[in-house]
């Protein structure tokens, strides 16, 4: 049986972990039987050893250009050095031709740059890292940038999030390719969650952007966290403020990109989310500490935000459950 052949990109000040989570999650399928087995090598421009972006020398053992398909999987990795290698002609050139003899084509975190400088993304939905994907979007408008998932599968063309999601997407890929027993075990003994769903949000309310410069939105939005099942409807909001509900919407709009009552519906959500993370709360109680008053309340709200319910965020999302063998 020939191996699943998995091809690296990487450049000079490419993102290690990037990297190894990808080869170390495979690596872990092969020793727990895939079949046919995965033969991954990092391929790099010249063949040569790169400093990666945390100053560490990683050697190569394969010259980009003397790449020849067909491939399983050509990956392509993150990192600081993304742009100079997205401008790079030899590094577009080379992925956009073993894109065409791959299967399957991915990128992880701002990998996602240089598979859109081949051409790759365009017409496609593609996620990267979420402080990057302003940016994507602005430099490639033929790509619909979603900034949420932790990864977008297009066709065979599969973006990822930032970093560690490389872990979320080569479990995935093992998954698909063997089945969901493997790829349960392979999780287990990396000592990690289950892989999350591609469409679970990257980024939740407790490590988000910055607050907001206005200081009204912000006095705001920490009333909101600090009162998740009280009234937060714009009305009370508003009151609280001391401004109308119109002036309070607009400057939500403006500083948040979203009205009040989306944002609370957010919070509560997210809230919700780390609690059902990393509690054995029952869904009701969950429910109503975040605001939702019924559980079936929150099982809309989950569906809206992640397109999945609860009880299956809390599967995918919780401490990995050793089974009695494992």
């Amino acid at each position: 049986m020939e191996p699943r052949r998995v091809v690296v990109v990487a450049y000079e000040a490419a993102e290690l972990l990037d990297i190894a989570c990808v080869t170390s999650t495979l690596e872990g399928a092969n020793w727990h039987g895939a079949a046919p087995y995965y033969e991954y090598r990092v391929a790099t421009p010249g063949g040569h050893a790169i400093t990666t972006g945390t100053a560490l020398v990683l050697q190569a053992q394969l010259a980009l250009e003397r790449v020849t398909g067909p491939l399983d999987t050509l990956l392509v990795s993150g990192g600081i050095g993304n742009e100079d290698a997205a401008a790079n002609p030899l590094i577009v050139g080379h992925v956009r031709r073993l894109a065409r003899e791959s299967r399957r084509v991915a990128s992880v975190c701002t990998g996602a740059y240089i598979l859109a400088a081949a051409g790759l993304l365009d017409g496609r939905r593609a996620t990267t890292h979420w402080k990057q994907a302003q940016v994507l979007a602005g430099r490639f408008p033929d790509v619909t940038v979603d900034p949420d998932p932790i990864f977008i599968r297009d066709g065979n063309v599969t973006t990822s999030a930032g970093v560690t999601a490389a872990l979320d997407l080569t479990l995935a890929f093992v998954e698909e390719d063997n089945g969901t027993e493997l790829a349960r075990t392979v999780a287990r003994n990396l000592v990690t969650y289950l892989q999350r769903p591609g469409n679970q949000a990257q980024m939740s309310m407790f490590v988000d952007a910055p607050s907001p410069a206005n200081s009204l939105v912000r006095r705001t939005i920490e009333h909101i966290a600090a009162h998740l099942r009280e009234d937060l409807t714009t009305a009370t909001l508003a009151a609280e403020a001391g401004v109308s509900e119109r002036h309070l919407t607009r400057l939500f709009l403006k500083h948040l990109g979203q009205t009040p009552g989306r944002y609370v519906r957010q919070a509560r959500t997210e809230a919700a989310a780390h609690l059902l993370a990393s509690t054995s709360l029952p869904m009701a109680t969950v429910a109503v500490r975040c605001g939702f008053g019924t559980a079936e309340t929150l099982r809309q709200a989950f569906l809206d935000r992640y397109g999945i319910p609860p009880s299956r965020y809390r599967l995918t999302q919780g401490p990995v459950r050793m089974s009695v063998t494992g």
